[in-house]
């Protein structure tokens, strides 16, 4: 990714002035200890960064041009406006002076599932992201899950995830991350099925009563 360059904010600068202006409030954090630094960022800066990066997956090259700090950053944090949308603030963490960082990592599933192509059951993904800590320059793309063996009724559990070397993953060992399921049967068919066998069923006893008839 391209290096991201800001400016330290003006003292007293007000956050909707700034929006006006085309620039957008963020916030470093990381860099030194508990302290943070205030910067802008130029708005069609952001709209590019966030087509590439994501919240707490993405390692960012930062630059501010007017304190010459420059490192590796996080994205922590997009806040958006509720009602309309736009961002209005965006926060980076420092992570040239961590071991180690907590990210988000998305899941990919990969191959067919027999249990879906051939055997008609669905495919359920309970989880589509771990959460995770790594070196910061250790940070996957994404996880791949591997579902060309799996079949109707089987579950892939947390605990039993092959990851990388060096990576601890935070969420629940037994949490369920894929399954699959037998197929759905919908109460239009069953209501069907029903009024099938109860047709057949009653077909024997009207043919009988016919044959009487006829004997008469």
């Amino acid at each position: 990714m391209d290096t991201i360059e800001c400016q330290k904010r003006s003292e007293g600068s007000k956050p909707r002035a700034l929006r006006r202006a085309g620039l957008i409030p963020a916030n470093l954090y990381g860099h030194k200890g508990s302290e943070s630094i205030s910067l802008t960022l130029k708005a069609k800066t952001v709209e590019r960064l966030l087509k590439e990066a994501s919240v707490n997956n993405t390692l960012i090259p930062l630059k501010i041009t007017d304190m010459r700090w420059s490192g590796n950053t996080l994205l922590r944090e997009v806040q958006k406006h509720p009602a309309k949308g736009f961002i209005y603030h965006i926060s980076f963490f420092s992570v040239a002076a961590q071991e180690s960082v907590d990210v988000n990592v998305s899941l990919q599933f990969v191959g067919e599932a027999p249990g879906v192509k051939l055997e008609g059951g669905a495919l359920d993904t309970v989880m589509t992201q771990l959460q995770m800590r790594c070196a910061p320059d250790s940070i996957p793309e994404a996880i791949d899950i591997d579902i060309s063996e799996m079949h109707q009724g089987d579950v892939l559990y947390l605990h039993e995830l092959v990851l990388p070397e060096g990576v601890t993953v935070l969420n629940d060992p037994d949490q369920v991350i894929v399954s699959i399921l037998a197929p759905q049967i919908s109460p239009q068919l069953i209501e069907a099925e029903d009024a099938e066998a109860a047709a057949e069923a009653a077909a024997p006893s009207e043919a009988a009563e016919t044959s009487k008839e006829e004997s008469a």
